[in-house]
């Protein structure tokens, strides 16, 4: 690979001149040689850079084969040039050029890393559509006989995925050749040589003449869903949907159906499992009759199979299977032979079969129409929303706009919204968590009278859990009502609530008022937020709890571009002053954060600010804690502890709080644990 360095390294490269510029290409070829394997990555991802130094001839002659002769390297450096490979064309003078790039790629398809194979087959595929019909019979093809014929099976697996590529193009002497190679693939010793060729079937039968489908792919199809490893019977289930679509009903009775029955009742449960998961496909690709008398008893067998893996499967498909029935008597086939198995699913004892139905039982209420729901499908959905298991009740919640749809609100909330009240109180906070973030959506379907009647307690009682994330969720929960229902109803229904619990003894309590009203006031106006919570956001600067005043100074300053002038002047910037000599260090910190804000806030609206309003400069600031030490200051200064924290984050220093607050009885538990009062 000398002369590859040389136009970078030898004299004449530069010119008399002493250019350099092809001075970084030396580099990158002479990193392609180095012993680290991280610059040799480096170099092969700009491959591309070096070709075009190089010119396309010097690519073509010189850098091809110094890649060819050095395809033995890290997974990791192969992997990359085989990727660099299928951009190649370009760089190697064009479609005429293309057969150059095959070398390399072809020793690339005979490595023994899989990852490596494969992107080197798809660089091979892609680089095949470049090639002229003469090329493809001149080059290509040869290549993939030799890898179809290759001593180890690492080549001929990367032959399964090229025949199909190639074949169109090709002459009718040259295909018989290729479907030769393909046959002897199929019937190869080696099982993974075998399972490579069952997963490329359905994709080379799609190129194949209708006869030749018939005659060779239905018996290779055959055969592999016979096979003795059932790694290979379940990835002939997978072509059998590309072949099924191919042929005519008659042509899939006869040749099809018998093997795809031994499938569905093969003994391997991986076989079965592959039958439901490509059920759907199945269903299309056969057509209604052949539905109707094969696969809906086939579907029964799998919704009882004794593999949970396979149950599971199969109830995943229950929604799509049953939109794809003919429409005339599709309701009597469902209720006769489908809904008996899936009412004995609902009370399964494996939890992932119950949560694979979930996920999809609510959508048959349109298929079903109103009065089956009702009478029939109502009683599923409230054995499901009171199953043990949390998954399978967040799917029937997740869903329920699809039963609201078909029954109505009324009669929804009439059947399942006692379950879901009684989720809202579950031990499990999740499932609490789940009920919140659905409750905007059923509010909007409920409408503000029912709401107010059934589910705004609700609301308001989650603001005092006991989990931070409920009482946060339910702080967002009550900013997307507002949005919902209007500032009417906020400033009749909830503002007056969320402001009783400023007097709450418990601190967390009158730290999640000052959360709400941090969240309520942008959605409420400025009329609502200055006349009804400003006052008890300063009525809690003068709390005994320190965590409670730092968080109002942030809650003034989160309020402030909503307020007016005479507001900010008159009512909050005394208070934020007063914070701002508290004896707590992070109240002072948050304190002169939300002074400096409201003073950028009076600026804008050109207000006259006092030097003393603005912000110290630090070298005069007596309240040192609030920037870093210095070198050779005193350090026995205090500095903050935190600069901005979330309530979880309290959760570090509160033993501090207890000490200075011992009255709260507040118990300090594991991060990963809430905070209890007593």
């Amino acid at each position: 690979m000398a002369g590859v360095a040389g136009p970078a390294t030898g004299s004449g490269a530069a010119g008399g001149d002493g250019d350099d510029s092809l001075y970084p290409i030396a580099v990158l070829i002479d990193e392609l040689r180095n012993e680290d394997v991280q610059l040799r990555l480096n170099s092969i991802k700009k491959l591309s850079t070096i070709a075009l130094a190089l010119g396309v001839e010097r690519t073509r002659t010189e850098l091809l084969p110094f890649l060819t002769d050095t395809i033995y390297d890290e997974d990791e450096v192969l992997l990359a040039l085989a990727e660099q490979l299928g951009n190649f064309t370009g760089l190697v003078g064009g479609p005429d050029f293309a057969h150059c790039l095959l070398p390399p790629l072809e020793s690339l398809a005979t490595v023994e890393e899989t990852v490596v194979r494969d992107k080197a087959v798809e660089s091979l595929r892609q680089i095949s559509q470049e090639h002229t019909p003469v090329a493809l019979e001149a080059h290509f093809v040869p290549l993939v006989k030799r890898l179809a014929s290759g001593d180890w099976f690492t080549s001929r697996t990367s032959a399964c995925g090229l025949f199909s590529v190639c074949y169109p193009r090709a002459s009718i002497a040259v295909k018989g050749e290729i479907r030769q190679y393909f046959r002897s693939l199929c019937s190869d010793d080696t099982p993974m040589v075998r399972r490579a060729a069952a997963s490329k079937l359905g994709e080379f039968a799609k190129v194949l003449e209708l006869d030749s489908v018939k005659s060779e792919i239905v018996p290779l199809f055959t055969n592999l869903a016979s096979d003795e490893q059932d790694s290979v019977r379940l990835l002939a289930v997978e072509a059998c949907v590309s072949i099924a679509q191919l042929l005519s009903q008659d042509d899939i009775e006869a040749l099809v159906m018998p093997t795809l029955r031994q499938a569905a009742e093969d003994k391997s449960w991986r076989v079965r499992y592959m039958v439901a998961d490509k059920f759907s496909e199945l269903q299309k690709a056969v057509g209604p009759k052949i539905t109707l008398n094969d696969l809906i008893p086939a579907f029964q067998n799998l919704l009882k199979d004794c593999e949970a893996e396979v149950r599971a499967a199969a109830a995943h498909k229950v929604k799509e299977l049953c939109e794809n029935l003919p429409m005339e008597g599709r309701e009597t086939m469902i209720m006769n032979q489908i809904l008996p198995y899936i009412k004995e699913l609902v009370s399964d004892t494996n939890q992932h079969v119950k949560s694979a139905l979930a996920s999809v039982i609510m959508g048959l209420s349109t298929i079903l129409g109103k009065e089956n729901t009702i009478e029939h499908l109502l009683p599923l959905f409230l054995a499901q929303l009171k199953d043990e298991c949390p998954e399978v009740r967040l799917n029937i919640i997740s869903n329920l706009d699809c039963v609201n749809e078909v029954i109505g609100i009324r009669q929804l909330s009439q059947s399942l919204l006692p379950a879901i009240v009684e989720l809202a109180e579950d031990a499990k906070w999740r499932v609490r968590l789940a009920i919140i973030e659905y409750m905007p959506l059923l509010a909007g379907q409920l409408g503000v009278e029912f709401f107010d009647e059934k589910l705004n307690s609700l609301c308001m009682a989650w603001l005092v859990d006991h989990v931070y994330a409920i009482r946060e969720a339910a702080t967002n929960n009550l900013m997307k009502l507002v949005q919902k229902f209007g500032t009417e109803w906020a400033q009749n229904t909830i503002v007056p609530k969320v402001l009783v619990m400023a007097n709450d003894p418990n601190y967390l309590h009158r730290m999640t008022t000052l959360f709400c009203i941090n969240a309520l006031s942008e959605a409420c106006g400025q009329e609502i937020t200055t006349k009804q919570m400003l006052p008890i956001v300063l009525k809690m600067a003068g709390d005994q709890v320190a965590n409670v005043r730092f968080n109002v100074a942030k809650s003034l300053q989160k309020i402030g571009p909503i307020l007016d002038t005479d507001a900010l002047q008159e009512e909050v910037k005394p208070v934020l002053q007063k914070l701002g000599q508290d004896e707590d260090m992070d109240v002072k910190y948050f304190a002169q954060e939300a002074i400096s804000a409201v003073a950028q806030r009076l600026r804008k609206l050109d207000f006259p600010v006092k030097d003393s309003e603005e912000p110290s400069a630090p070298g005069a600031d007596k309240n040192h804690f609030l920037r870093p030490r210095g070198p050779g200051e005193d350090t026995g200064k205090v500095l903050p502890l935190i600069s901005r924290h979330k309530e979880t984050e309290w959760l570090e220093w509160l033993p501090r709080r207890q000490q200075r607050q011992p009255s709260l009885g507040v118990q300090v538990q594991p991060r990963d644990q809430h905070i209890s009062c007593t």
